[in-house]
């Protein structure tokens, strides 16, 4: 609806940039960025000094993998313009798909003093992702009392309800469950903090609780697309999972179809951390699917451009790990020692990623003990 509305609004008033910047956001909130990319670059053209456009420009050049004309928009920007901050968490997120950590930290210094809740929390995902979890529950506890004294409580309950996320997709169900419950009292009437907590729960096996404030999100949002379209879906579909039922899951993820589920979320750091895949992966694996499995992992890390540094691109290299093995179970011969060679690769790829983690995290010994009786 509001697409339509934008398209007509452009219809009679061709040169207002501000009509095609707000339809490149609905095409990317759908998932649509190559549509959302040419709206916006006519936004450009027709206003050439609004540096919101060339941000909105920059974040659907990241999600469509054009990493080089991102870095090319941003020095445009900053031709024109004074203002050299307003691109630091793309710049971040570009320093990080670069694996260049000596940009990550001049970023992040930038930001001492004055927006030091971001500094945190980015810093804290990148410490999950590469599984150094004690070191990012510091910066979360950090980034938390930021925004409660800021008086941005909501904004702090979810950074705590991604963080209840991780650590249950890390193996700490209670400390994942506490976090959400945290997260809900901080803000218990945010959309966004309720979307998030209640996948958080329902990653906890918390099914209960997962449902109950599913129905919520249902009644009190029941005509927004994104709700419909990728968080009551993902989020019945892992209770389904908790129940043992894959096709179920399965079912309830058709809803979260592509492109959408690959949509931007408007609220949390990075575009997107793809929770439909991640889950549809999941749920492929428990149904004994390894390449329907490693087709939605292997989707995550082909999208680093939208999941930057959320916690599913980093377990979605163990998901391709697992994927190929079970491959190389339900399969024989060349096939088999195939599926066996690439699986023994993802592992690899995911121990690298986590040489330096904290060496109790559940996931990471499963995931040691499934390497070495694979080879």
């Amino acid at each position: 609806n509001a697409a339509a509305t934008f398209q007509e609004w452009i219809q009679n008033y061709p040169q207002n940039p501000v009509a095609y910047a707000n339809l490149g956001i609905v095409y990317a909130a759908l998932g649509q960025y190559d549509r959302a990319f040419q709206v916006t670059r006519q936004a450009q053209r027709l206003g050439p000094d609004r540096g919101r456009i060339y941000i909105n420009l920059a974040t659907w050049a990241m999600a469509l993998q054009r990493f080089s004309d991102a870095r090319q928009i941003i020095h445009d920007w900053e031709t024109r313009s004074q203002d050299k901050s307003s691109f630091w968490d793309i710049r971040y997120a570009l320093a990080f798909l670069s694996s260049d950590p000596a940009a990550m930290e001049k970023e992040l210094q930038q930001l001492v003093g004055q927006h030091d809740y971001e500094r945190d929390v980015y810093a804290a995902d990148t410490k999950a992702y590469g599984g150094r979890l004690g070191s990012a529950r510091e910066l979360t506890i950090q980034a938390i009392d930021v925004a409660v004294r800021t008086d941005d409580k909501e904004r702090g309950a979810i950074t705590q309800a991604i963080a209840a996320q991780r650590e249950a997709a890390y193996g700490y169900t209670l400390e994942g469950r506490q976090r959400a419950a945290a997260a809900l009292k901080l803000a218990p009437s945010s959309r966004a903090v309720e979307s998030e907590a209640a996948l958080a729960f329902a990653l906890t096996g918390d099914m209960a609780r997962a449902e109950s404030m599913a129905q919520d999100l249902d009644k009190r949002f029941h005509l927004d697309t994104q709700m419909h379209s990728i968080w009551l879906p993902v989020i019945q579909a892992q209770s389904a999972l908790d129940k043992k039922n894959p096709a179920l899951a399965l079912n309830f993820l058709q809803a979260a179809a592509f492109p959408i589920e690959l949509g931007i979320i408007d609220f949390g750091g990075n575009i997107s951390c793809l929770y439909p895949a991640y889950v549809r992966g999941e749920a492929y694996l428990a149904s004994g699917q390894g390449k329907e499995a490693t087709a939605e992992f292997q989707k995550i890390l082909d999208h680093g451009g939208i999941v930057w540094n959320c916690w599913t691109g980093a377990l979605a290299h163990l998901g391709v790990a697992r994927a190929n093995a079970l491959d190389a179970k339900t399969s024989s011969g060349a096939d088999a020692n195939a599926a066996r060679d690439r699986a023994l690769a993802a592992y690899k790829d995911f121990l690298t990623l986590w040489k330096d983690a904290d060496p109790n995290i559940p996931i990471f010994k499963e995931a040691k003990a499934e390497y070495a009786k694979l080879q």
